[in-house]
């Protein structure tokens, strides 16, 4: 990328020095410099500009390494809610129905989650917010499991 950097440059320069051949040595001189302080300018420019598409790169590959782990957990808990209200369908179980509520507010939850993960869209600017949010839902889910099952073996 830098050779084609170098090469605009270089081309740019051999294009002035084309062009002002019929110019004084001096105005040749000041052309030359000019033309080559621009190439150096729009160098700078696309440095910063890879640089930035660098920065966005890392931030879209930590978003969707985050998506995927959130995603896994959020998978697991759908197989443990089924299997809850499997549980509490066998016959000659006796469960109470703010056990099944909780059942149902714990797949809520949980789906609510899903979505607001499938639907976010990487935004730099609230980014860390989104992630603190997102992972105190997650553990507030994680809690609710584990009261749901301590709850049910006293």
């Amino acid at each position: 990328m830098k050779n084609s950097f170098l090469f605009l440059a270089v081309t740019m320069l051999m294009a002035g020095t084309t062009v002002t051949s019929c110019k004084s040595n001096t105005d040749k001189t000041d052309d030359a410099v000019e033309n080559v302080n621009e190439a150096n300018s729009e160098l700078k420019d696309v440095q910063n500009e890879n640089a930035d598409d660098a920065v966005k790169k890392a931030n879209d590959m930590e978003w969707q390494t985050y998506k995927a782990e959130i995603l896994a957990t959020i998978s697991s808990n759908e197989a443990r809610i089924v299997e809850l209200k499997m549980a509490s369908k066998k016959s000659g179980a006796t469960f109470s129905t703010n056990y099944l509520r909780s059942i149902d507010d714990l797949e809520q939850r949980n789906t609510a989650l899903k979505t607001k993960i499938t639907n976010y869209e990487n935004n730099q600017t609230d980014w860390e917010s989104f992630k603190r949010e997102a992972d105190a839902d997650l553990e507030g889910l994680g809690k609710a499991f584990k009261d749901l099952t301590v709850n049910n073996k006293k």
